[in-house]
This record gives structure tokens, C-alpha cells and sequence, in this order.
């Protein structure tokens, strides 16, 4: 069983690392509710195989289903991608599934020298009984020490509510968040700012929070995470989702949070270099993306942001909109801030919006560490990373403009090539297919 550690992590030498920092592999779970996804999920879960599939090119992924769902899991994702039968309330892994944490540990003959713990948080659907997305969430407060104890990593219990996607880390010690989500009275309405930073600081390993007043525009289900409108590419380098459309609702939220992290330094002392990342749209749920699900109406806004990426291990899998004009400034603006990363852009990425989040929110990082995953993964993701550091000192990555031809939505960039290469993550023979594959 996993270890239950009573003191707080930070005690121990534990933080939070960096998103890009070596993953032992990357853990979703299966998208099934009528309530939230349409079509019976069947469109949700195409994204959710696209998205599986670009990050298992960088590194190992493991996908839980329920148990009414495991074998449909199983024959619709490619044979890499594990599949575990977990029980869970819906798949947003970054809010349910455990925060890992890191610690130097002494040299060990695996060539690794982290030890890999990790938090569970108190998880209440995004608002509790009466102001959450659904009033039974039993199930997905388990998935976390079920990880931990599937991984059989130390496991730290917190009783703050927190969602995974609520914070974002430098790794040395700085992290984003936002008012508009972490002081909201439906999360922990005893707690102080200062209580709730406190926390954070204690159980992350964190010396510095820095305060976002809002998150995305129209982003009601989360209360505003900040996964959706800022993030760390680097130390000392955030992404921001803008607009520069002044009659934008969202261009209110998107200056003030300009406003702070231009006028902050992180705990390094470093004045922010901030990239703004534009945002789609505006986009709207139509008619048919609403279709049975009573809980979403038509004319909506969707909160959708090119933030809402994951990081692998040598790759960034990011949605694209079907908005062509926003979709590849974003491909270019991400190739600019992750030159030494394959850049991946999923076709479906609106049909994962449509559910309230993006790739980020059904996505959640395992670091690779002596004690994380078995050596199998351990020894997948040090050729990858390997690979990734060769390729980095082989071919001096810089950017190189997008080559966009007309039917273009899968946006493909390699670093260190003199040629980018753009076409379909999941062309029309893999649709067919998956087609085919929900039909028997």
C-alpha cells in the first residue's frame, strides 16, 4: 500500500516541479457522462484518443476507464496507451487526480536521483452540492490515492479543497493563481487568502503566489482555473491567453492579469517575460453541440484557450478550434516558446470545450523519479528525454514559420528542422476508423 506521511510535504524536501520537467508517463481518465458530453460522449471520446495518442509519441500514457467503459476504452485507443478499469464521476484528471510533488533523493543505481510523492486534495465537483457541475463526486475523491497507491508513492492528505488546475508552477518555487477560483466561497469558505497561501507554500514547497484577479472569460465550470489563462513556459516566462479586441469581455480579465504579472518578479527576483497567447473565437455552443445534455444550453459561450496545453516529455500537445486564423498564430506562438519541443496541435480540441475544459484539465503529469512507475516507464522516459537533449544540442532549435496549406488543423513543428511539416493528427482514415471501431 502506499505510504501515508503525516507531516507536510515541504517538511520532507518536497515541491511541486516544472510541467516540463522528465515525466515516468501521463495519466486521463474516459469521458462517459450524458450530462456533461454529447452524443453519449462519443464525439468526447475521439478527442480524448487523439489526445492519448499525441502524448503517447513522447511518453507513456495510462487511461482509466469505469468498468462499463473499459473494453469500448480498450478498443478505441492504440495498443501503447494502457487502460485501467478505475471508477470515477467524470474525467477531468487534472482536478481529481493527485498533485505530484519531488524531492532530491540519495544516488540510486536506476541514474535518477527524485523521489516522487504526492497530495491528495479535498475534491467538491467544482463548487459542492449546490454550486458544483454534479452533486455525487464520491468516486472521484478516491481516484488520487488510488493512483498513488497503484504507483506506490507516499501519499500526503489534505482536507483544502484544490483542483489541479487552479495553480501553475515554475518549479523553483513560484506559482499563478486566481482570485477568482481560489477565494471563491464555494472552495473553502473558512480559509483566508492568507490561509489558503499558506498552504499552498507548505504542501507545494512554494515561497512565492502569485494572485490573478480572474481566469478566462465565460469559464463558469471552474470558476476560473488559471490553466486557462496563464502559464509557465519557463522560469521567468508566462503565457497568457489575450485578446486584443477591446469589446471582448475576456479583454478585461486578460489586462488585469497583464496588469499584475508585469508590475511582479518571481522568486528568483526576475522581472515576468509574458507572451501573449491570442485566443480563439469568440465561440458559441450551437444547437447541436447542446443536443440532449440539459445542463448545457446553446448560444454559450466556450472558454476556450490555446493555455490549456499539455507538456511531454519533448512535446506539446495543444487544441486547435477550427478558428484557422487563431489556430496557427497559436501553433507559431507556441513554437516560439517551446523551441526544443515538438509541437502538436489535436483537431478536436473544441469537442473537449464543449465538456468545460481543454487537454490540460483531462491530462495530469507523473515526474519521473526512483520510486515513480516501474522501470519499464522509468527507462521509456530517459530514452525520451535523452533523445530530446541530443536533438536539442545536435540541431540548436530555433523556429521556423509555419508552412500552412488550405486543409490544415493538426499543426505539426519539430524542432532543429529546416522544413515544418503540417497536416492532420487524425486524418480521415483514422475518423473512419475510429468510426468503425464504436460500431462493433
Amino acid at each position: 500500500m502506499a505510504i501515508e506521511l503525516s507531516a507536510v510535504p515541504k517538511d520532507y524536501g518536497y515541491y511541486m516541479p516544472a510541467e516540463w520537467e522528465p515525466h515516468a508517463q501521463t495519466w486521463m481518465g474516459w469521458p462517459e457522462r450524458v450530462d456533461i458530453w454529447r452524443e453519449k460522449a462519443g464525439p468526447a471520446q475521439q478527442a480524448f484518443v487523439e489526445v492519448a495518442t499525441a502524448i503517447s509519441r513522447f511518453e507513456p500514457v495510462t487511461v482509466c476507464a469505469s468498468q462499463q467503459q473499459w473494453k469500448n476504452a480498450r478498443k478505441l485507443l492504440p495498443p501503447e496507451v494502457r487502460v485501467l478499469e478505475m471508477s470515477m464521476n467524470d474525467a477531468w484528471f487534472r482536478d481529481i487526480g493527485p498533485t505530484f510533488v519531488v524531492r532530491d533523493a540519495p544516488f540510486s543505481g536506476l541514474g535518477n536521483t527524485r523521489e516522487v510523492a504526492g497530495v491528495d486534495w479535498k475534491f467538491n465537483a467544482w463548487g459542492g452540492y449546490f454550486g458544483g457541475l454534479y452533486r455525487d463526486w464520491t468516486l472521484d475523491q478516491l481516484v488520487a490515492s488510488k493512483i498513488l497507491e497503484l504507483e506506490r508513492v507516499p501519499r500526503f492528505s489534505h482536507s483544502m479543497v484544490l483542483e489541479g488546475g487552479s495553480i501553475h508552477v515554475d518549479g523553483e518555487g513560484t506559482c499563478i493563481t486566481t482570485e477568482e477560483c481560489l477565494l471563491n466561497p464555494n472552495r473553502n469558505p473558512d480559509m483566508s487568502r492568507e490561509q489558503i497561501e499558506e498552504q499552498l507554500k507548505m504542501y507545494l514547497g512554494l515561497e512565492k503566489v502569485i494572485w490573478l484577479p480572474y481566469g478566462v472569460y465565460a469559464d463558469e465550470d471552474t470558476n476560473g482555473h488559471v490553466d486557462n489563462i496563464a502559464c509557465f513556459a519557463r522560469p521567468g516566462v508566462v503565457l497568457l491567453a489575450w485578446t486584443d479586441d477591446t469589446n471582448d469581455p475576456h479583454h478585461e480579465h486578460a489586462q488585469k492579469a497583464l496588469d499584475v504579472l508585469s508590475k511582479t518578479t518571481d522568486v528568483k527576483g526576475r522581472q515576468l517575460e509574458i507572451i501573449k497567447l491570442h485566443i480563439p473565437g469568440p465561440l458559441y455552443r450551437t444547437v447541436e453541440e447542446a443536443g440532449e445534455v440539459a445542463t448545457r444550453e446553446a448560444g454559450t459561450r466556450l472558454p476556450a484557450s490555446y493555455c490549456n496545453f499539455f507538456i511531454a516529455n519533448g512535446g506539446i500537445v495543444a487544441p486547435s478550434f477550427g478558428d484557422k486564423k487563431h489556430d496557427e498564430a497559436a501553433f507559431e506562438t507556441l513554437c516560439k516558446a517551446f523551441p526544443s519541443h515538438e509541437v502538436l496541435m489535436i483537431r478536436h480540441g473544441r469537442e473537449i470545450v464543449l465538456g468545460g475544459g481543454n487537454i490540460h484539465c483531462i491530462t495530469q503529469q507523473q515526474p519521473a523519479g526512483i520510486n515513480s512507475g516501474v522501470n519499464q516507464i522509468l527507462e521509456s522516459t530517459r530514452a525520451q528525454f535523452e533523445r530530446l537533449c541530443k536533438s536539442s544540442a545536435d540541431n540548436s532549435p530555433s523556429y521556423h514559420p509555419l508552412q500552412v496549406t488550405q486543409s490544415t488543423q493538426y499543426l505539426k513543428h519539430q524542432p532543429g528542422r529546416k522544413k515544418v511539416s503540417s497536416r492532420f493528427l487524425v486524418d480521415s482514415h483514422f475518423s473512419s476508423d475510429f468510426r468503425n471501431k464504436q460500431n462493433t
